[in-house]
């Protein structure tokens, strides 16, 4: 897999987590252990997750480690994110040992809202605010380095 081809999928399943949004739809109230928030932003389900991408077969020159600790990250990374939002009702990341909801003590990034309120003033407030705090991150993920360099395979 190229890099443009890994750095677009991990992306995608930095992403994953939210998409518990479908609870609304059938009912799930937010606070539940499977609504918006909940179970899918826990720590256990990113370490779940990059277990099943670590194990699946792969192109040869991926250390299934290497795998294991990028989708964790990615995957973890997201419900640790949304506990510096401002809005919501916490995330559920010690779930399934509890369902408690935490939020970080410092909230600085603004909630994104739902749906088609992501079109919004303030939905578009907010995707600028995230570009503006995420803009870092892109930039050295995007910077042009030397490629050459392969990660070795553990068989």
């Amino acid at each position: 897999m190229s890099f443009a081809g890994a750095a677009l999928g991990l992306t995608l399943l930095s992403m994953a987590p939210d998409l518990d949004v479908v609870a609304f739809a059938f009912g799930i109230p937010y606070e539940a252990p499977f609504g918006h928030r909940g179970a899918s932003h826990a720590i256990a389900t990113a370490l779940l997750l990059a277990g099943v991408f670590a194990a699946l077969p792969r192109r040869a020159g991926v250390s299934r480690h290497v795998v294991l600790v990028l989708v964790f990250a990615v995957v973890v990374s997201h419900g640790l994110l949304d506990t510096l939002t401002d809005g919501g009702r916490g995330i559920a990341l010690l779930w399934p040992l509890d369902n408690t909801r935490y939020f970080a003590p410092w909230r600085p990034i603004p909630v994104s809202p739902i749906g088609a309120g992501l079109l919004s003033t303030r939905g578009a407030r907010v995707m600028l605010t995230e570009l503006v705090v995420f803009a870092p991150a892109w930039l050295w993920a995007l910077w042009p380095r030397d490629r050459s360099a392969k990660l070795m395979d553990d068989e």
